[in-house]
């Protein structure tokens, strides 16, 4: 079996992920993983899929083509390697860190630099601007996975050093805690 991912990129209407579901079927893909968002009115979308291994990169890149010609779609198919070096018992976890306050030119940069110079790594980032000082109007949550190596308390201190200096609200909370407290 080949595992790809199919990124697909546009402008957002009604009927895209079924497009693209029923095209994965058609060639007998098995969609193993699918994340997709809207930003402004833009769809993003990668489907993370197995396909059967008689069926080539090329083949799959060719029968996207064809099927979405007149889609306005942009489709990228690659080769997705599994990332074998993780030991399966060492499992990384997952904190949430929001900000909340006034919009700064470099927000993202400042505190994506934090993590990174940690090696932590984002998994996930939604950050929401509606510029003014409103604190409740502009937005940064991070995902990031933090393996055992991640010196987190250090970077906890950091970032909330950063978020101190540029007048920001901060919330680090491990993402199984999360999930409790907000469980429906």
């Amino acid at each position: 079996m080949n595992n790809l991912i199919i990124t697909v990129l546009g402008k957002d209407r009604p009927g895209i992920i079924s497009r693209i579901s029923t095209i994965l079927y058609e060639i007998h893909c098995n969609l193993e993983n699918v994340n997709q968002m809207i930003l402004q009115n833009q769809f993003a979308g990668f489907f993370f899929i197995e396909a059967p291994a008689q069926l080539s990169l090329e083949t799959v890149q060719q029968t996207f083509i064809e099927k979405t010609r007149d889609s306005g779609l942009t489709i990228h198919v690659t080769t997705l390697k599994k990332n074998g070096s993780v030991a399966e018992d060492v499992m990384p976890e997952i904190f949430l860190i929001t900000t909340i306050g006034p919009d700064q030119k470099g927000l993202v940069a400042r505190f994506s630099s934090i993590i990174a110079g940690f090696n932590a790594n984002i998994v996930n980032l939604k950050a929401v601007f509606k510029g003014g000082s409103d604190p409740n109007a502009n937005v940064m949550s991070y995902q990031v996975c933090i393996s055992p190596e991640v010196d987190a308390s250090s970077m906890f201190k950091a970032l909330r050093e950063k978020a101190n200096e540029l007048n920001l609200d901060i919330r680090i909370q491990h993402k199984n805690i999360f999930d409790a407290i907000n469980k429906i």
